[in-house]
């Protein structure tokens, strides 16, 4: 399988973590703590900790499969970059114990009943073998993407490492998912996202973008959903 360009995996951030990174370094304190300032205060935090969920960015798909019903019992779901676990908790919960979510991360990730976990990089062949062994020869119905790589402040270099992280999560979902399958992905508007579209309408039969309310009101994030995995993708 092909690499991270640039070692991507070694900036990758999970659910819910839109954390300042990697910005000069005097403005690097006065950015985290108005980061922190945000994140104690916000509804979604909040709700999370009330509620038990492992992130805020559980109420991202949860609204998201309130409106396209997305998680159903007894599908075989792959969340990638599934740590800490707020995507995996919620799609397990949706299965009801019929089914099964496959978790796969670079970062160590506590255990959830119902989500077989495995660490690594999805991209390489051993991590790959291991995901081979928890399929069990199946196809997914469903593979998520909530995964961003590591900021620099630089748009152009920061923009072409989401598209790149996100071509190989697409190409993921197109040798994993079962005809007929769908693909939940997080991107962000700018450049790349276009033409990251149209590389999805080459998989997909259907492609739609989703702002869950739960998206923070300054962050340029969007979901994109691909229905219907065309067979000769």
């Amino acid at each position: 399988m092909v690499a991270y360009p640039e070692r991507l995996t070694e900036g990758i951030r999970s659910h819910g973590d839109d954390r300042p990174k990697s910005v000069p370094k005097m403005k690097r304190q006065a950015k985290t703590r108005a980061w922190h300032h945000r994140h104690v205060n916000d509804h979604y935090v909040r709700q999370a900790s009330e509620q038990g969920w492992r992130s805020r960015a559980a109420f991202k798909l949860m609204q998201i499969d309130a409106r396209d019903r997305l998680l159903k019992p007894g599908q075989l779901v792959v969340d990638l970059g599934c740590a800490p676990g707020g995507w995996s908790q919620v799609a397990a919960r949706r299965l009801q114990g019929r089914g099964r979510v496959i978790g796969i991360d670079l970062l160590e990730m506590a255990g959830l009943d119902g989500v077989t976990f495995v660490q690594g990089d999805f991209t390489e062949d051993t991590t790959l073998a291991e995901v081979a062994v928890a399929l069990s020869g199946r196809k997914a119905h469903l593979v998520l993407s909530d995964m961003a790589p590591n900021i620099t402040g630089v748009v152009v270099s920061d923009q072409a490492r989401v598209y790149a992280l996100a071509e190989l999560a697409l190409d993921f979902a197109r040798q994993h998912l079962e005809p007929g399958g769908a693909f939940l992905i997080k991107v962000f508007q700018g450049a790349g996202f276009e033409d990251f579209v149209r590389a999805m309408r080459g998989v997909f039969r259907s492609v739609a973008t989703r702002n869950p309310d739960a998206s923070r009101d300054r962050s340029r994030e969007c979901y994109l959903l691909g229905r219907g995995l065309k067979q000769s993708a």
